[in-house]
């Protein structure tokens, strides 16, 4: 049943992505204000802060476009977007993605456990398995505009399911990731949060 409800969700975010152009080299240019947070090439030096390098630039554009809409509430990021064309954020989106995420190490006691949920899911919890959207790698699916978690900060990560879980982040696709987190304890998305950390 979750393979086949994750087949359909992914054939629906594939279809549903509309993919625009971004150029790199002009979103360098645009990007100054954003190096104060997540830094000059997207690896953010403060685990409050996601890292947006090697991150996939149609997640990055549908963040950025949900942000500025106000679907994605983040504070410190309010009104940051008001004055940016279509353009702007896909070159931003375009500029951050190809770069590459600085990998981080991920705690010793928590690498067994977070890989086996990234890898297999919790089954008698109805947890799927993080592999199935975010790829083995933790690259993501460029075409389905899900995100690589490949070298993210644990801390960051492990607040993004808390806020999934909590309802408090709701602009995932048909609700995945809000039922997914709530169905998760907190030791759970801390020992996942950890693998990804270092994975690459």
């Amino acid at each position: 049943m979750n393979k086949l409800l994750i087949s359909l969700l992914v054939s629906l975010g594939i279809t549903g992505v509309a993919h625009a152009a971004g150029d790199a080299a002009a979103g360098q240019q645009k990007t100054a204000v954003c190096a104060a947070c997540h830094g000059a090439d997207g690896n953010s030096a403060a685990p409050n802060f996601p890292k947006l390098a090697g991150q996939n630039a149609s997640y990055l554009l549908k963040q950025l476009n949900d942000i500025k809409s106000g679907a994605r509430s983040i504070p410190e990021m309010t009104g940051m977007l008001d004055n940016l064309s279509d353009q702007d954020l896909a070159d931003i989106a375009a500029y951050f993605a190809s770069n590459n995420v600085a990998v981080g190490q991920a705690a010793a006691d928590q690498v067994t456990a977070g890989q086996e949920i990234y890898r297999a899911g919790i089954a008698d919890k109805g947890v799927a398995a993080c592999t199935a959207c975010h790829s083995p790698n933790g690259q993501g699916n460029e075409a389905a505009a899900f995100p690589a978690l490949s070298g993210q900060h644990a801390g960051y990560v492990e607040s993004t399911l808390k806020k999934f879980a909590a309802g408090e982040r709701n602009n995932d696709p048909s609700g995945m990731m809000r039922d997914i987190a709530v169905k998760m304890s907190e030791s759970d998305m801390k020992a996942v949060a950890q693998y990804v950390q270092g994975l690459y």
